[in-house]
Formats: C-alpha cells, structure tokens, sequence
C-alpha cells in the first residue's frame, strides 16, 4: 500500500521493513520479492531554479511493474506534498504492468533538465546494475517531454483522463465472423460439388442408358444438367449471404463510422453518433411521417421472404425457379401447404417459409387490428369530419347548452328537423351523456357533438363553418373578462377562415363594455348578447312590472308565440293600422322600411303605407302558420275616460353586487319616479363602491331620481339582514354576486339561502300593510291579478337571479319566491337571434331604458266592464294609446295567452283583466 514519507523516518536503509522477522522465508532459503517505498531525487535546474521530483520504486521489481509518478514543478504543490507525496507500488501479483507509451523526442532546452542520478538497487542475481541504469536513465531523459505535454493539455495534471477503447477485441471478433463465413461457405460450396458429381453420375448412368437418343440430345442432357446444378449453387449461396449479412451489418454497423471519421476526430472533440443510432433514429422518423409505412414494410418482408424462400427450394429441390417462387407463396400464405414436401432440405426451407408466414400473417392482423381500433377511436372521439351544410354550429360549451339546443330543437320542428353541430374542448362521449340527460325529444333534430377548439382552424374546417347558416359563440363559465377575451380570439379565427363564411355569428359576451371591440373585429356578420345585461334589465322590468317574467319567457321560446319578419308583396300599398287586423293568426308589430336602409320601426303610426320591399315584423307561432287576409270588420267604440296613474316614488334594494351594476342603476334612474330609494346591500366596502361605479361610466352627482343607500354585510348572514327594513322595500332584486360568478352552483346556492332568510325575517314581522307605500297600486286598484302579485301576500315583492335552470325548478316549485330569471332566457334569446339575426335589433330596444317596451296594463284603460269584445276591436281601440295588444291574462288563469287564436271571437271581459301591450313608453 502507499505510504507517506514521514510515515517510517527509520527505513532509510537497505531494507526498511521494521520487522524483519515477519518476512516468510522460501524453501531454497531466499526471500521472495518485496514492496519497496519510492526515494524522491531532488535537483536544480538551472533555469528558474526550479526543482523537478520524481519517485521511481527502489525494490526489485522488474522495470515493467515500475509506476513512476513525476511533477516539473513541487513548489506549486500544497505543503503536504498533495497527491505526488505518495509511495506508489504496483504490486507484483497482479501480473505485469502494461506501462503507458510515452512520447519520444528531446525535451526543450526551456524545460526541466535530465536527471542522471543513480538509484540504489538491492542485489539480486537475475539483473544486473548496469541494465537497470541505463533504463532508469531511459525513463528520465523521457520525462520531461511527459511534462510538457501534461502542461499543455486541456485537463489538470492531477485528473485521470478515460481509458481508450481498444479496438483489438473488435477487429478480432470481425477476423473471426469472416472466418466463420468463409468457412461456412466453403463447407457448403464442397456439399454442393459432391451433390453434383451425384448428379454428373445419375446423368451419365442416363446417358449410357439411353440408346435410342442421338449425340445431341444426350449432350444437351449433360449441359442441362451442369447448367442446373451451377444455378442452384448460386441461388443458394445468395439465400445464405442474404440471411447471413444483416447480422454481420447489425454486429458491426457500429464500427463504420469509427473508420470513416478517425482522422477527424482527432481535431474535434464532438461525440460521434453511431451509425445504428442514426439508421434507427431515420427509421422512426419515417414511419412516423409516411401513415402507409407500416403497410410497405409488411408487403416488402412479404416479397422478401416469398424471393428468398423461392430461392432457397429452388436450391434444395428439383423445380424450377417459376415453381419454387409460387410453392414459397403457397407456404406463405397457407403454413399447411408445405406438408407434402419430400426430403429434408425441401421440408427444412418449407416449414421455414411457413413459419416466416405465420409471423407475416399475425403482423398483418395486428395493422389491421390498429387500423380499425384507431379509426373507430376517431369516431368516437370525434375526430371525423362534419359533411352537412345549413346547419347550426354551436362553439363553445356552457351550462345554456340545454336550453340552447331544446329552442332550436323547437324552431327546427315545422322543417321536420335540422341538424346541430357542437364543436367543444370536451370528449365526445362526456358530451353526448350531457345532452343524453336532458331527456328531451328532439323531435327530428340531430345534434352531432365533435371534439376540438374554435381557435383552430383545422377544427372549425372539420365542423364545415364555412357551410353552416348560424354560428353560436357560447360564453365560458369563468370570470367575465376571460370568457370575453376567448369569444373575441373564437370571433377571429372565424374570419381567418379562407373560403368565408355563409351565415352570421351569435356572440355571448359577458360584459357591456366588450361589446364594442367584437363588433369592431366581427364587421357585420356579428351579433352579440350580452347575457348579463339581458338578464339586469328583464330583472329591473319584472320588479316594476310583476309577471312580465313570465310574458318574457312565452315571446323569447319557440314553444308559443315569437317574431318573425317576412316580406308580403300584397300588403303594399295598405296603411299600418290595416295591415294590423289582417292576420288572422298573427300579431302585427313593426315595419322594416326598406327604403331606411332595413331599419325595424316598432309599433309605427297608422298613417304609414307598406310600401315595395318592406317586411312586416309579427308575433306567430311559425313562420309558415300565417298569411295576411281581407280586413274584418271591427267596432271601433271609444276608450274609458282612465287616466295614466302617476309615478311615484319607490323603494327597491339589491342584494349583492353585479359587474354591470351601474347600467342597471342608470336604467332605474329612467323607470322610477323622483325620490325613489336604491338600497344596495353588499360585502363590497362603500368607498371600493363608488370607485367602481365611477369607473363604469356611472355619474353619481347626475342621479335625479333615485338616492343610493350603501349598507355592508353579507346577505346570507340572518343578523345582517334582520338590520335592514325588509317589509318596508317595494321590490328585492337578490343579484348573483360578482365574487361567485365563476361557480354557477355557489351562486345559485347562496341565492337561495339569502331568499329564505329574507322571507323567514319578513314573515316574522307584522306584516302590516300601512307600511308599504299605498300610492304603488292607486293605478292598479281594479287589477286583482297585479295586486295579488304586488302584495305577495303583505311581503315586497322578491326577484331571484338563479342562472342554473335546475334551481330554477326548484324554487318555482316551492313558490317561495315570485319571479326566477335564469341563464334560460339567454339561451332563448340566442336560439332566436340564431335563427333571424334581424330579431337582435327587436330585442334590443325592447329592453332599452328609452324607446318601446313591453308593459302589462289593466284592462279598464280599453273596455268596460262586463262589454263583448273581440280581440280586433281591443287592438283597434289601443291604438288610439299608441299601443299593440299582443295578448292578455284573464283574472281566473294562471297563463298569459299571447297572439290569441280566435281573434274575432266576441267574448265578455271584465276589469280584473290585463292585457299585454307594446307602448312607446312616453
């Protein structure tokens, strides 16, 4: 083992083992050879007076087992002599030493000088001391160029550098598989002469045998038989290079490489890729780019195998080369065929070709197996391409896709169906389990669900959108300023799609202030809903207006009544107050002016005359349920003398905090009457409040008719709420929060809560009626309906916004609270922009603060009581209000009738009766 030198200070002399006695003794009374310490050799060298110091071992070891270790320079060494301060022995049982080669040449005359000092050898019969100098000199005349070189070299002098691979081992073993090869050629090639001298000999017993055939043919007998035996050597030395070379390619695929690339390695330090690694790496790039890949390389092992089995019977066998290439497909294609084969060879090759087309047979079966699994794969996840046209696309998924496709499901009904496509980010299957739980008839629409993102343009081709009549964005169910930002990407792949688009695109967009920017990028294909504003402003209407809701619902569905606007070339000419009475199955509402650019005039004056290219926009139940008729005969009569009740103040609070809260305050600053009280009850501090009410455009200093009152707390904590009057509040809107918007379910759970603990407070106060304001029913007084609704039995009139139509249900039916508004009336308000995009604008003015709107009025503001009417004569006499009568409500029924059947049916009314009307609203 190694040993520092201050190790044994004493063993300085000729023999420095401390105990003598340890040492084993041979049997010819020698002592057997030892491990010696190294002595270091000091000298100056002249220049720079640097000292070099090398060890070389003292002890009798031949000069092949020697390890010498040397530095130019010890000075630069750490004081403990670091790693060169060490006895280095190669020991004498491990064989010999195979010394490193060093390099040859003289030293510079700017490096270390040689050291010529003699060693103290120990005596021994079988060296003398002169050999044993004159290679010690050897090795310190060689050692300063190692020096030097180490110096130069890229790594430190005390790092080990990789053993080089020796390329011995694999040149023998190619030598070795050459000699084996040719020897195994040779073998066969000597089989085979034997084999012919066979046949040389059964030709000449032929020849001798057959006297009755001419010099000639037996000559050609003997040629033919030579020439047979030459081609069947060579055939089979073909099969065995064939069969025998891929595996000496594959053994030594690796050293082609090395051989090519060794004079530039040697000036470049980069890694080498084998050769194997790169034919591989070529290879899975090939099947992965070509589809057909693994056919060819099936149908070429196929070919492959039917040549070399050919070969190797027509070797081994009597046929000829056309017969041996059809037995080898017989085997291949039937492994049983090979059964009556006779001889060894034959039936070696044959159960071999057999056996090769068995493998054949179940790779085939496999691809095949692949290729069905993966098309049947695509078609389950929606992968294959959409072939229709005028159909609906759906992008987008969300929790109004039920409503959504029942709607058009609905609209679809009168054409015996259409078809829906949905291209969502979801699985095909989970998709179609969604709409599978519905439990709704469909009614001949199909509705074809593929799996893929509208931002793609590869999935929008395979959805065929360039050939679809509507296109539907749907809103995410996420925050607000997110689903907006996806619609407006959605809304600009679509007009990146090369062959353009055939109809328009319905956009659901989550934000007032958003609407603008899609518009701007859309251009006018675009229509957009904005379903939180649709929802505010229908909430703010049926808390001023009870039982709109409901009015609402039958007009945006598909199941009664709904717009249309259809061009009636019979009509030209007819003043609007005809034109009003002649349909018998339709309610008249507007006039789109041709010659005003398509613009939509709702509920125009009387005077005006239809004139070419006008449409009339109606209420009916289809589009093809109705036709214009011959004017009736009405009775006009005049109208009650029954003024406009004023508009007085009132109380409302809201429950929550909406994104869009500031459009439905400025709405109710153009609905209520001067000194109207808004209670906004929220978690939201109060200064956070005006903040972002100023930030959405809102003017606090520019309310007139409404005074806002900031109360802090949270709505579904009792003794919060049990702060507020609540049976003092004429209407209570409880809004889906803004904090909860992401989560449907968490919204409408909190909803709810808050609705019940508001009725519970409120049924536990007196519910007197002198503290409600009695001015809010002075113009209702005959109207039982709207006085039952308004007074909800002696508490304020409660609107929830529930946006899943499933709790939507479930309060309805536990009639704990008076109206419910949902993300239902989006859907209904989609499906219908879907299907006309000119509805859009109906929609929107109809829900505009300013403009027409849709009112519920008494009925005592058209007849008497107990007068016989029919529905004509009612809508001749509203319009002397101004006013279109487009149903009514009896006082003993639940269900508002819209666009009324028997319109000249002549019935009694009573003054408990409403009627549904489209006022302008001054």
């Amino acid at each position: 083992m190694p040993r520092n030198d201050g190790d044994s200070s004493s063993g300085s002399g000729p023999n420095p083992n401390p105990n003598p006695n340890s040492v084993p003794k041979l049997s010819n009374g020698g002592t057997p050879p030892q491990l010696k310490r190294s002595r270091t050799i000091t000298a100056t060298v002249a220049s720079g007076g640097a000292a070099a110091v090398r060890r070389a071992a003292t002890g009798p070891l031949p000069s092949s087992r020697r390890l010498t270790v040397a530095v130019d320079n010890p000075s630069d060494a750490p004081a403990n002599g670091g790693v060169f301060d060490r006895d280095w022995c190669y020991p004498s049982f491990l064989g010999p030493y195979a010394a490193r080669p060093r390099a040859t040449g003289r030293a510079s005359s700017s490096g270390p000088k040689k050291l010529d000092v003699p060693l103290p050898l120990q005596s021994s019969a079988d060296r003398s001391s002169a050999a044993l100098s004159d290679e010690e000199e050897k090795v310190v005349e060689e050692r300063p160029l190692v020096l030097e070189e180490r110096k130069q070299g890229p790594f430190p002098s005390t790092s080990i550098s990789p053993p080089k691979r020796n390329s011995r081992f694999d040149n023998n073993s190619l030598i070795l598989s050459l000699f084996i090869v040719a020897c195994a050629l040779l073998a066969i090639s000597q089989q085979k002469r034997i084999i012919e001298l066979e046949e040389e000999i059964n030709n000449l017993n032929r020849f001798c045998n057959f006297d009755g055939v001419n010099g000639h043919e037996k000559v050609a007998v003997l040629q033919f038989g030579r020439n047979s035996l030459g081609n069947r050597s060579i055939a089979l030395y073909i099969v065995f290079l064939s069969l025998a070379s891929p595996f000496l390619v594959l053994k030594f695929l690796d050293h082609i490489p090395q051989i090519k690339a060794r004079p530039e390695s040697l000036n470049c330090n980069d890694e080498e890729v084998p050769l194997k690694k790169r034919i591989a790496y070529r290879v899975d790039v090939f099947f992965s780019v070509h589809p057909y890949a693994k056919l060819l390389a099936l149908l070429f092992s196929t070919v492959l195998l039917i040549g070399i089995g050919g070969l190797a019977l027509y070797a081994v066998s009597d046929a000829s080369l056309s017969e041996a290439l059809w037995l080898s497909w017989t085997f291949v294609a039937d492994s049983g065929n090979h059964a009556d084969q006779v001889g060894s060879g034959p039936r070696i090759v044959s159960v071999s070709i057999s056996s090769g087309g068995m493998l054949i047979f179940a790779m085939m079966l496999g691809l095949v197996s692949d290729a069905i699994s993966e098309k049947v794969d695509s078609w389950r996840k929606g992968k294959s391409e959409v072939i229709e046209s005028d159909h609906i696309l759906i992008l987008g998924w969300s929790d109004k896709l039920g409503s959504l496709l029942k709607q058009l499901a609905i609209a679809n009904k009168s054409i015996g169906g259409g078809v829906i496509v949905v291209l969502a980010e979801r699985d095909k299957e989970e998709m179609e389990m969604d709409i599978a739980k519905l439990e709704f008839d469909f009614m001949g629409t199909s509705v074809i669900c593929r799996s893929g993102s509208p931002l793609i343009l590869a999935d929008l081709k395979k959805v065929s959108v360039s050939k679809a009549r509507a296109i539907i964005v749907l809103a995410a169910d996420e925050n607000a300023d997110q689903s907006d930002a996806r619609a407006l990407r959605v809304v600009l792949s679509l007009t990146g799609v090369k062959e353009g688009l055939k109809g328009h695109v319905v956009v659901e967009l989550s934000d007032l202030d958003n609407e603008p920017l899609v518009k701007l990028v859309g251009g006018e294909l675009i229509e957009t809903v904005v379903a939180h504003d649709v929802i505010g402003r229908l909430m703010i209407q049926c808390a001023l207006q009870p039982g709109l809701a409901q009015i609402w619902e039958d007009i945006l569905g598909f199941e009664n009544a709904e717009f249309y606007i259809k061009r009636w070339p019979q009509l030209d000419g007819m003043c609007f107050e005809d034109v009003l009475i002649s349909f018998a199955d339709a309610v008249p509402c507007g006039v789109k002016v041709a010659a005003n650019g398509g613009q939509i005039v709702i509920n125009p004056d009387d005077s005006y005359v239809i004139k070419e290219g006008d449409e009339i926009l109606v209420l009916a139940e289809d589009d093809d349920t109705y036709s214009p008729g011959p004017p009736p005969e009405v009775r006009r009569g005049f109208l009650p003398n029954v003024p406009s009740p004023p508009k007085y103040p009132e109380k409302i609070l809201f429950c929550g905090w909406r994104r869009d809260i500031d459009d439905m305050i400025m709405v109710l600053e153009a609905f209520l009457a001067p000194g109207s009280e808004l209670w906004m009850f929220n978690e939201v501090p109060e200064k956070e409040r005006e903040k972002k009410l100023t930030d959405g455009g809102l003017d606090l200093s520019g309310l007139t008719n409404i005074r806002l009152v900031h109360k802090e707390g949270n709505a579904v904590i009792r003794r919060h709420l049990e702060s507020l009057p609540l049976e003092t509040f004429d209407s209570i809107l409880i809004l889906a929060d803004e904090s909860l918007e992401d989560s449907v379910v968490h919204s409408d759970s909190r909803s709810l809560a808050t609705l019940l603990l508001i009725r519970d407070i409120q049924s536990k106060r007196l519910p007197s009626k002198e503290a409600k304001s009695p001015l809010r029913y002075a113009g209702f007084s005959h109207s039982s309906w709207i006085r039952e609704m308004q007074q909800a039995s002696d508490k304020s009139i409660i609107i929830s916004e529930i946006l899943d139509s499933r709790t939507r249900n479930l309060v309805s039916v536990s009639r704990i609270s008076d109206y419910v508004l949902s993300n239902e009336l989006v859907s209904m308000a989609l499906a219908m922009v879907a299907e006309d995009k000119q509805i859009n604008r109906v929609l929107e003015e109809l829900f505009a603060e300013e403009g027409n709107e849709m009112c519920i009025k008494s009925a005592e503001y058209y007849l008497y009581e107990q007068e016989e009417l029919c529905f004509y004569d009612i809508m001749v006499r509203a319009r002397q209000r101004k006013e279109i009568v487009i149903g009514y409500r009896l006082a003993n029924t639940d269900q508002a009738i819209i666009n009324p059947e028997n319109k000249s049916e002549v019935r009694k009314w009573s003054l408990d009766d409403v009627f549904v009307v489209i006022s302008n609203g001054d």
